[in-house]
């Protein structure tokens, strides 16, 4: 019998049984989920916190903390949007605690902070084209959908904050939160998985 067909072989396993496989200790379906969605959690990370090494260091701890705390629930939707809505949270408590941490160092008198590495080529071309198909995405929403994901996922504001800056109703801007992730989700399927 080929190792594909074997009850033990993970790599033809549906992500949610990647994270039962996970949870019961095989920690070789960590490696499986990263190679699947590796990619798009550094994607995601880099782009909101704008630095490709605190991306790097926050896509790890993100795939660590899975076989510490494997909390997928497969009802409430993909693993690529569990990862996104994990990579989103984790990445906006980065920025928090980076906005933090200036404040006190500017309340010390302590004037310099370490500028960020700059990006490889490599990391440069992959992420322009991962930024392209996102822009091209949110191009193809409203302006007013975009606007307020934009808001949310890249500035890291609530749904309130959200309206209260744009001067519009709670309900009209969570209509349009849910109605441009909808869409986005249709238009990047494959590219979230």
């Amino acid at each position: 019998m080929p190792p594909s067909e074997t009850p033990d072989y993970l790599p033809a396993r549906t992500d949610a049984e990647l994270f039962v496989a996970l949870g019961s200790g095989r920690t070789d379906a960590l490696g499986i989920l990263y190679d699947r969605y590796g990619s798009l959690v550094y994607g995601l990370t880099q782009t909101i916190l704008g630095n490709a090494q605190e991306a790097e260091d926050l896509t790890q701890e993100i795939f660590l903390s899975l076989c510490r705390n494997p909390a997928y629930d497969p009802r409430r939707g993909t693993v690529g949007t569990y990862l996104i809505t994990l990579s989103r949270s984790r990445s906006i408590d980065r920025l928090r605690a980076r906005k933090r941490n200036l404040k006190y160092l500017r309340r010390w008198g302590q004037s310099t902070v370490t500028e960020p590495l700059p990006a490889t080529p490599l990391e440069k071309a992959t992420l322009g084209e991962r930024a392209e198909t996102v822009r091209k995405a949110l191009d193809e929403l409203t302006p007013e959908q975009r606007r307020t994901i934009e808001l949310s996922y890249f500035k890291g504001l609530s749904q309130s904050e959200i309206a209260e800056y744009l001067g519009t109703p709670l309900g009209t801007v969570k209509s349009w939160m849910r109605r441009g992730l909808s869409e986005l989700k249709l238009t990047l399927r494959d590219f979230v998985g």
